[in-house]
């Protein structure tokens, strides 16, 4: 009786994968395990060595108390009623994000950004700055050149090319791990596999092909979160999550969705759209959408000829008349209005009409 369960999981194996080679993609893509993150880091601190651009005294006073404080501890006395007027100082905001098994003495990327008035920080170094986490503790320190992208725009009034200065920038393995962060991986018998996005199917699969390899091992909680039986040993959990990780899982079909952006005006959809019937007037628009149900393939090429033909035709008077007959004549509709001049807004009002209507068979997202 062993023998033919172990036969019939060998068989699921194979077809599973053999189906996977037509969409699949590794476990390794899909989750992310429970509590191995970056940590956010942030810092306040000084640049000096600017040409002239920094903060200005009197507009950003919080930089020159800096300075007296960092001057006081290096043994340096200025008289209280000293009015600084320097160009050259900066007050900046430093932030890092500090990987999982961190150790002391590596080195990370920090970005540097301006909290005063200052013009460009072109050309500065920061001070040594301590960077801590959410427990106000200090886990690294940061120092060093800034580099800044600048960015090229053209003038046509007179033809001329101008840098902009701009206000924050990297400073390339600036700062140096001071504390490491303790985890509690290979001390616990549970691992939690979280997923990017949250699917019933997925998370099935994955506990399916978990436990084809390791037998009884995984379970799918929920939509979300697939867990992991294993042992409290650090050695075993990372062997074992590095052949899971390997795993190819047969993707489903895409979920229909529809992506706005209103700031940009941009439109982004899948091939999975799919349109009903429906006719929508929005001011002088007239929208008028039929599905019909083609037979044979000759009949569909001729549609969608004459569909094409009185698309254009009627782009100058103002009224679009299309049959729908695959995914992408929604496509076909955007540009029609586009090129009739319709506003991002009004476009994006029509497309949530025809999804109250359900003329749309996709989920509208606005972002």
């Amino acid at each position: 009786m062993f023998k033919i369960i172990s036969l019939l999981k060998f068989i699921i194996c194979i077809l599973i994968s053999f189906y996977s080679f037509a969409h699949a993609e590794k476990i390794r893509d899909l989750t992310s395990i429970e509590g191995i993150r970056d940590n956010q880091l942030i810092g306040y601190g000084l640049i000096v060595g600017l040409d002239g651009t920094g903060d200005q005294s009197t507009q950003a006073p919080f930089t020159n108390q800096s300075l007296y404080n960092m001057l006081s501890q290096l043994g340096v006395t200025i008289p209280p009623d000293t009015n600084m007027h320097l160009k050259n100082v900066a007050a900046v905001i430093v932030t890092a994000k500090l990987p999982p098994f961190s150790h002391a003495g590596e080195k990370i990327d920090v970005v540097v950004s301006s909290m005063g008035n200052a013009k460009s920080l072109k050309g500065g170094t920061l001070l040594m700055t301590p960077l801590k986490g959410a427990d106000n503790q200090i886990y690294a320190i940061a120092q060093g050149n800034i580099l800044i992208s600048e960015k090229i725009n053209s003038q046509k009034k007179n033809h001329f090319m101008r840098l902009d200065q701009v206000n924050s920038g990297r400073i390339n393995h600036g700062a140096t791990i001071e504390r490491e962060i303790s985890t509690d991986f290979g001390r616990k018998k549970i691992i939690n596999l979280q997923l990017n996005q949250e699917d019933f199917s997925i998370a099935q699969k994955i506990s399916d092909m978990i436990n084809l390899k390791y037998p009884d091992t995984a379970i799918a909680i929920n939509s979300k979160t697939v867990q992991l039986n294993t042992y409290a040993n650090n050695t075993i959990q990372v062997h074992m999550l590095s052949n899971i990780q390997d795993i190819d899982i047969a993707m489903p079909s895409q979920e229909a969705k529809i992506i706005i952006n209103p700031r940009t005006g941009s439109i982004v959809m899948n091939k999975e759209v799919k349109l009903g019937t429906c006719i929508i007037a929005h001011k002088n628009l007239s929208v008028i959408i039929n599905r019909i149900i083609h037979q044979n393939n000759t009949n569909l090429k001729n549609s969608i000829l004459n569909n094409k033909s009185n698309l254009l035709k009627n782009i100058n008077n103002n009224y679009i008349e299309n049959e729908v007959i695959n995914n992408e004549n929604l496509n076909d509709i955007i540009r029609a209005l586009n090129s009739l001049g319709t506003k991002p807004d009004e476009l994006i009002s029509i497309l949530q009409s025809m999804k109250i209507a359900g003329c749309i068979h996709a989920k509208l997202e606005i972002i």
